[in-house]
């Protein structure tokens, strides 16, 4: 006997929630649905047994927008515990911060460089501004094309290299060219007005979201298995594209990683929540935990992270690969979405797109407020 729902939302990260938590708080019944054992999707975290910290198992999550909408809405779910991300990369041996700025420039050159390179970027772009790093390549002025080539190549090229598995030759050009350089010493990674952690973690987070008697969830539950066994009113589809429509015109693709977390026997095992390694080793960064609700332990739990594609069974699909041919492929996809009735994908794997947290609420609740 078939099972009738009004809403179906499959996927149960960020996009799917949201959606579900909009759909229900005007009233309207939802059933979301997951292959994962646990909600959150690529947000979710947990305590680590060991030590007690919080870890993100798909890697770091820092909640950063200008979209007070956003953030509101959010706030409705959670307390928060404001976090300025910092980042910093190994470079010619030497940790420097990330995006690269002028404090940077000092950590790698030598004075007199430093200074030269420093009176010229402010000269001639003023001071606190962010640079794209193909403007800097085709300055007229040769040492601003030497820094340019430098960030370039020491920043981007090689964590770009591990990171799709493929030259920046192969990758749309924009990919590299919006590389910053900012002309200014804030050493943050993100500049947003709001910057912050959930306070008890993003899975607790996912529970309030959740927590609607209107809203059921099924884990453990692939979309693949319950197709027509349940009819819906609407569909919410926060999956790949490409797999609701059994690869009609080939696999999208996807870049993933495995992600080895280690504990370690000391407070703190690196200088920062983050560091990238451009030119070094294997992974591409490694990442400490307990710098993000900074919380106390006399052990710490670090996680490395290695590159790879997707493959299905395998790995979970984080990032779509930006090539000129991936996104004509999808339009294919999103011909056929765009031709069904009362089917709706959104997600970073329904548009294939990369979202940041803050853009995929966005995306969901606007989808909802559009839907009569």
């Amino acid at each position: 006997m078939t099972e009738k729902v009004k809403n179906l939302i499959v996927g149960c990260g960020l996009s799917g929630m949201t959606a579900a938590a909009e759909l229900a708080a005007r009233g309207e019944r939802v059933l979301i649905v997951d292959r994962r054992e646990h909600i959150g999707g690529n947000i979710f975290d947990a305590r680590d047994g060991q030590t007690g910290i919080t870890v993100h198992r798909y890697g770091p999550h820092v909640f950063h927008t200008n979209d007070e909408k956003v953030w509101n809405y959010l706030s409705r779910f959670t307390d928060w515990h404001y976090f300025m991300y910092r980042v910093k990369a190994l470079i010619d041996g030497r940790e420097v911060n990330i995006p690269f700025n002028l404090d940077s420039l000092h950590r790698v050159f030598g004075r007199k460089t430093a200074e030269t390179l420093e009176e010229k970027l402010v000269c001639r772009f003023g001071f606190n501004r962010r640079v794209p790093i193909g403007e800097l390549k085709n300055a007229d002025d040769a040492d601003l094309r030497f820094l340019g080539q430098y960030v370039y190549e020491k920043v981007f090229a090689g964590y770009t290299a591990k990171q799709w598995g493929m030259s920046l030759a192969e990758l749309d050009a924009s990919v590299g060219e919006r590389v910053p350089v900012y002309t200014g010493r804030d050493d943050r990674y993100f500049h947003d007005k709001y910057q912050a952690v959930p306070d008890r973690g993003y899975t607790a987070m996912s529970a309030r979201m959740l927590d609607n008697p209107l809203i059921e969830v099924r884990l453990a539950t692939d979309f693949r298995d319950v197709r027509g066994k349940i009819s819906y009113e609407r569909l919410f589809y926060s999956g790949a594209v490409d797999e609701y429509f059994d690869y009609e015109f080939g696999r999208l693709p996807y870049r993933s990683a495995e992600i080895v977390f280690v504990t370690r026997d000391c407070e703190y095992a690196q200088s920062g929540p983050q560091i990238n390694y451009p030119e070094n080793y294997d992974f591409t960064r490694s990442v400490e935990y307990k710098y993000y609700l900074d919380e106390r332990s006399d052990k710490t739990v670090v996680s490395y992270e290695y590159p790879q594609a997707f493959a299905e069974g395998k790995n979970e699909r984080f990032y779509p690969v930006p090539r000129a041919e991936n996104e004509a492929l999808y339009r294919h996809y999103a011909d056929r979405a765009a031709a069904l009735q009362n089917v709706y994908f959104f997600g970073r794997l329904g548009d294939y797109r990369y979202y940041n947290m803050d853009e995929a609420v966005r995306r969901a609740l606007d989808l909802i407020e559009g839907v009569k």
